[in-house]
């Protein structure tokens, strides 16, 4: 057990959203590549005698109680382990907030490994999944890292060969998209075509960068891009600046360009970090090793 553990925690994207299908409870069954970047919060814990849970953020706008997702993660936890010791968490937040980037998700995995460590729970990988999945569907793979692919309702990971090195442009409008509205609206907006998921998978082992762009899709954009029609104009001026494909991440409103060339990624970094279209614009990369973002650990 230590008394402090401070950890990095990175952003998602997808490189290949389908959606499959429905349980009978809700949930949509997924099928999907995920992809760590090099966008990520830096958050601190420490175990208190309070019995509080108490978190401070960079953001003043963030909610800091139970409907904080790094809170309800410590809360589950500590339910489930009957631990009475309070913890303090300072978040640094880098991560647009309701961005499609799991930026909620992350710091909950994030805060599953600091409660593991702090308290020494001795979780296996399978525990902590289980733990996670009990906040959000975007946590097993957050947990996992890297480059995977996601399927079930997010639990069911295969760790997939790593995305090539290339430069990755955000763009994240000015607006936010309620996910629990996209996917209640997917299931009228359905499309007869689904992104080729097995492609971009083969793309991946090949080390294609140009056949994971050109096989890249998210069928949630049929409802997020016919709701924002700017979502369209972004991504295909993306490709006028260069970008190999661009694409909707998660369910949006946050657009990423991919680029084979860093020239021109700079070049549309800065056009869109003077423009209008987007209150946040990031230049990253693809993350490839776990402890580059979460530290090194056996998941």
């Amino acid at each position: 057990m230590t008394g402090e553990y401070e950890i990095k925690a990175c952003a998602k994207i997808n490189l290949g959203l389908d959606v499959t299908g429905k349980r009978e409870d809700g949930y949509h069954l997924l099928r999907m590549v995920m992809q760590n970047i090099g966008i990520a919060d830096r958050l601190v814990f420490r175990r208190n005698d309070t019995k509080e849970i108490r978190i401070r953020s960079n953001l003043k706008f963030l909610p800091t109680g139970p409907k904080n997702l790094i809170y309800r993660t410590v809360e589950t936890i500590r339910d489930e382990f009957g631990i009475a010791d309070g913890v303090d968490v300072e978040l640094e937040k880098k991560i647009p907030v309701a961005a499609g980037l799991a930026g909620g998700s992350t710091d909950a995995a994030a805060a599953i490994l600091a409660m593991d460590s702090l308290f020494g729970l001795g979780m296996d990988a399978g525990k902590m999944r289980e733990m996670g999945l009990k906040t959000g569907a975007d946590v097993p793979f957050c947990l996992l890292g890297g480059t995977a692919l996601a399927e079930g309702i997010g639990e069911i990971l295969t760790r997939l060969a790593p995305m090539p090195d290339c430069r990755i442009l955000l763009v994240k409008p000015k607006f936010g998209i309620s996910t629990k509205y996209v996917y209640q609206a997917i299931d009228e907006k359905m499309p007869g075509e689904h992104p080729d998921i097995d492609a971009i998978i083969k793309a991946l082992d090949a080390g294609d960068l140009g056949g994971i762009c050109a096989n890249m899709g998210n069928v949630l954009e049929n409802v997020s891009c016919a709701e924002y029609p700017v979502l369209d104009r972004i991504k295909d001026t993306m490709r006028e600046q260069g970008a190999l494909n661009a694409m909707m991440s998660g369910s949006g409103p946050t657009l990423f360009g991919i680029f084979d060339d860093t020239d021109k990624a700079e070049r549309a970094y800065r056009f869109f970090k003077a423009g209008e279209y987007g209150r946040d614009t990031f230049l990253t990369g693809p993350v490839h090793k776990e402890k580059d973002c979460y530290g090194d650990r056996n998941t």
